[in-house]
């Protein structure tokens, strides 16, 4: 699908401006809820305030307090609050505020909300999105700038998904909130203000698909969230060097799309995955472990992580040695041996 196909809901089509991530998901929400009236929002200083990086603004003016609230600063509380109304024929929307900031309702998350489904034998689903700003290149400190997505993806039961522009921010976050199954949906921080011009409503390709952003026949790189326009970065810097890299951005981390990055791969031969988590126990090595299972006759190299170091996120003054960046990556990829 066209990233500018129209998403068919009853909202109309609005003309084409320019858009940043943050308020691609605004009006998501928005649109959703002008919808469907059993969509509720809310999460520490997401009313009047708009939420810390503004993706709720004007939502409480617009809807009032019974379906868009703040509260407490109680992250087990705001998911085991999301979890009754979910149960009762709600379609609650919540928000962790930072992505450290949602470990204390990691037991609701993992025991209750992953688990209800299978728990009742389908007989109750939970409509949740759990929203999580992750990651980080914003000079945040500690417990600011968390890329937490393996903990999420080890847990059977969940959708994990995560955009990477403003197009696919607002096609996947009406997505996630019309299915009846939990969603964590991670949001990269540091690509909240980048722009696109979309007329929305929008809809992108399924929830749970892989799209090949740019074609190549040398390496598949793999990213997703906000690594993707490092590993776009890395692709046009190869071209000098006389390599032709395929990006893929994953979109949905669980389920993951096998078909879509096992072709790219067969392709190509050789793959790398890029996140900004450290590497021990991170998302990549699950990539990496599932595409050789599958496609190992076909690889001529080992998959390649290029990821952040196996330490605690740094201070502001040193993240710009810590994440991936092209020269890392191009880097990593000159380790194989080329015939």
């Amino acid at each position: 699908m066209s990233p500018q196909q129209t998403l068919e809901t009853g909202t109309a089509v609005r003309a084409p401006e320019s858009l940043t991530m943050a308020a691609a998901l605004n009006a998501a929400i928005r649109d959703a809820m002008v919808d469907d009236p059993t969509v509720v929002l809310f999460g520490e200083d997401v009313g009047p305030l708009g939420g810390v990086f503004r993706v709720t603004d004007g939502l409480y003016a617009e809807f009032g307090e019974t379906r868009v609230s703040d509260s407490p600063l109680a992250e087990a509380g705001i998911v085991g609050t999301a979890i009754g109304m979910a149960m009762y024929g709600l379609r609650p929307v919540v928000e962790m505020q930072f992505d450290a900031f949602s470990y204390p309702a990691f037991q609701q998350i993992v025991s209750h909300v992953a688990k209800m489904r299978n728990r009742t034998r389908g007989k109750i689903p939970l409509p949740i999105v759990i929203r999580i700003p992750y990651a980080g290149d914003i000079g945040g400190v500690e417990h600011h700038s968390d890329s937490s997505e393996a903990y999420w993806t080890a847990t059977p039961g969940l959708t994990v998904v995560s955009p990477s522009n403003p197009a696919d921010a607002y096609s996947m976050l009406r997505e996630a909130i019309a299915s009846d199954d939990p969603v964590i949906f991670m949001e990269p921080k540091s690509r909240y203000w980048s722009k696109a011009s979309l007329a929305l409503p929008v809809q992108t390709e399924p929830l749970n698909r892989a799209v090949v952003l740019r074609e190549g026949t040398d390496v598949t790189l793999i990213a997703y969230g906000p690594t993707v326009k490092t590993a776009l970065a890395t692709a046009e810097q190869a071209v000098a060097e006389g390599l032709s890299v395929e990006v893929i951005d994953l979109r949905s981390l669980s389920p993951f799309d096998d078909e879509t990055v096992g072709a790219s791969v067969r392709k190509t031969g050789r793959a790398a995955i890029v996140h900004e988590a450290a590497q021990f126990g991170g998302y990549g090595a699950e990539v990496a472990a599932r595409l050789t299972e599958r496609n190992f006759f076909y690889l001529a190299a080992p998959i390649l992580r290029i990821t952040g170091f196996d330490i605690p996120y740094p201070s502001p003054k040193l993240e710009e040695y810590f994440l991936p960046t092209p020269d890392r990556i191009l880097a990593a990829l000159s380790t194989w041996e080329w015939s």
